[in-house]
C-alpha cells in the first residue's frame, strides 16, 4: 500500500485558515455539527474523532511531503496514522512543522530528520505535481482507492466492497 498526495483545499495559505472561518465558507454557517454523523462511526469502531477541537483548516502540503519522505524510512503507514490522529482525535494544526515533526517522531521516525526535511522545500514540487495529476484523472476526493493500478473506488466503502475490488483488480490483471 502506498499513500499518495491530494489535497482537499490546494488554495489554502501555507499556515491554513480558521476552521470555523473555513465551515462558514464551505457550507455557509459556524455550526460544525454535520460532522457529529461520522464522529459516531468513529466511536463505533474505537476512535474518538473530535473535530471540535479542530481549530486550523490545514494546508496540507508539508504533510504529504512528510508521508512522501517517510515512505523512503519504511514508516509512511505510521505517519499517516499519526497525522491523523493528532488532527483528528487531538485537534493538532497539521500545518505547522513542529506539530508534523512531533507526528513523524511518534511513529518512529527521527523528530531531526523530519523537522529538517520539513523546513526545506524538497519535494513540494513533487507532491503538487502528483495532486495535479490525481485531479486531472478525475480524483476528486478522498479517500480514494486505487487497486492493482487499474480500479478505482471513491469514497468510504464497507470492507466487503473494498475487498471485491480487490478481488476484481487481480482478476483483471494482465498476465496472471
Amino acid at each position: 500500500m502506498r499513500w499518495l498526495p491530494y489535497q482537499l483545499n490546494p488554495a489554502l495559505p501555507p499556515e491554513g485558515i480558521s476552521r470555523a472561518d473555513y465551515i462558514l465558507r464551505k457550507f455557509g454557517e459556524r455550526d460544525s455539527s454535520r460532522y457529529n454523523r461520522v464522529a459516531a462511526v468513529g466511536r463505533s469502531v474505537g476512535l474518538d474523532l473530535r473535530f471540535d477541537r479542530i481549530t486550523v483548516q490545514p494546508n496540507t502540503v508539508n504533510a504529504h511531503r512528510l508521508i512522501h519522505h517517510a515512505a523512503g524510512q519504511g514508516c509512511q503507514d505510521a505517519v499517516s496514522e499519526s497525522l491523523f490522529r493528532a488532527y483528528f482525535c487531538e485537534g493538532a494544526n497539521i500545518a505547522d512543522v513542529a506539530v508534523l515533526a512531533d507526528c513523524a517522531a511518534a511513529a518512529g521516525f527521527d523528530r531531526a530528520v523530519a523537522e529538517a526535511y520539513l523546513r526545506s522545500d524538497r519535494d513540494a514540487d513533487l507532491i503538487r505535481s502528483a495532486d495535479q495529476e490525481a485531479r486531472q484523472v478525475g480524483i476528486e476526493g478522498v479517500p480514494f482507492f486505487i487497486f492493482n493500478r487499474s480500479l478505482g473506488l471513491s469514497g468510504a466503502q464497507d470492507p466487503e466492497v473494498l475487498l471485491q475490488a480487490m478481488q476484481q483488480a487481480v482478476q483483471q490483471a494482465p498476465g496472471d
